[in-house]
């Protein structure tokens, strides 16, 4: 598969802070890559990297096989989380100024514009200035801006800020369509069900470093905890040492519901063998962990490594 962006290496210093420590990372050509991490890890001065708003102290940045360019600029679309927004001038002349930044001329603009503003339903905004919008239709405005040139690249920081749970649906919907239409989308968040919607991939980045890269599902794979939740009626289930009961709950009717983790190599086959002979089982799962949950998870013993070291 090609890769839209590949970071290699890269290092950035503010005076006594090291904001990127040798930070690679490869997003595949027409996926939505989730670039995740906790506040002051070093999301904002990658994001500013690659968009050459700042320049890397060490490493470099691959665009489509080229190295960072200038040129780029015009393939990348880039919604940052703070408002990057006029107060005082009007939406529609706002629209039209940012399109042509990007090298479209007034008219195709102009053009691109009328289906955006039927879909967003924003005519009546079109003469009013930013500062009479709420958040949630700057963000709207925001979001046209930074996806109306066709970029190849689109970087949306926290693009949902603001939005009711409709509206975030609707921009849910567009971004999915911008990628099937052949953008690539680096999606960064602390929205960890948008992450689960949303991603292919993602790159977790903390205390400077990243301390993890991969699919979403290889990911969620990868930290299993071999627990299975077993759902049945009759006695209490009786287990081996290759299996620990962590947990049981009573239902009505005798209906029964135990968490199970499987140890020494052993099976879900062979617990579920163990279990047919003693209770009728109603359904059987596996406890796969949430990216919150991983988030968490990483993020805390990454941190407490540091803090041994």
């Amino acid at each position: 598969m090609k890769n839209i962006l590949e970071v290699k290496n890269v290092s950035k210093q503010y005076a006594s802070h090291r904001a990127l420590n040798d930070v690679s990372i490869t997003v595949p050509q027409g996926s939505i890559y989730g670039l995740l991490g906790p506040n002051g890890a070093g999301k904002t001065s990658l994001i500013r990297i690659i968009t050459q708003i700042t320049g890397a102290d060490e490493g470099e940045v691959f665009f489509n096989g080229e190295i960072l360019q200038p040129k780029h600029i015009y393939e990348i679309g880039y919604l940052p989380e703070e408002r990057g927004l006029y107060k005082k001038m009007e939406v529609g002349e706002q629209l039209l100024y940012f399109a042509q930044l990007k090298g479209m001329s007034r008219n195709d603009a102009m053009l691109k514009l009328k289906d955006w503003v039927e879909k967003f339903e924003i005519k009546s905004w079109w003469k009013k200035k930013v500062e009479e919008l709420s958040k949630g239709m700057q963000q709207k405005i925001q979001f046209i801006a930074t996806i109306l040139h066709q970029p190849k690249l689109i970087i949306l920081d926290e693009p949902f800020s603001g939005f009711d749970p409709i509206n975030a649906s609707i921009v849910t919907q567009e971004i999915l369509k911008l990628k099937e239409q052949g953008s690539s989308i680096i999606f960064s968040t602390h929205r960890m069900e948008s992450v689960e919607q949303l991603c292919d991939y993602i790159a977790l980045i903390n205390q400077s470093k990243k301390v993890l890269e991969g699919s979403v599902k290889d990911i969620r794979n990868q930290f299993k905890p071999n627990i299975f939740d077993l759902e049945y009626t009759g006695s209490m289930l009786q287990l081996n040492n290759n299996f620990e009961l962590l947990d049981t709950q009573l239902f009505d009717h005798n209906r029964k519901s135990s968490s199970i983790k499987i140890n020494n190599g052993s099976t879900p086959n062979e617990l579920l063998n163990l279990a047919i002979h003693q209770v009728e089982i109603k359904s059987f799962s596996e406890q796969i962990p949430s990216m919150q949950d991983i988030f968490i998870k990483v993020v805390s013993e990454n941190s407490k490594d540091v803090l041994v070291r």
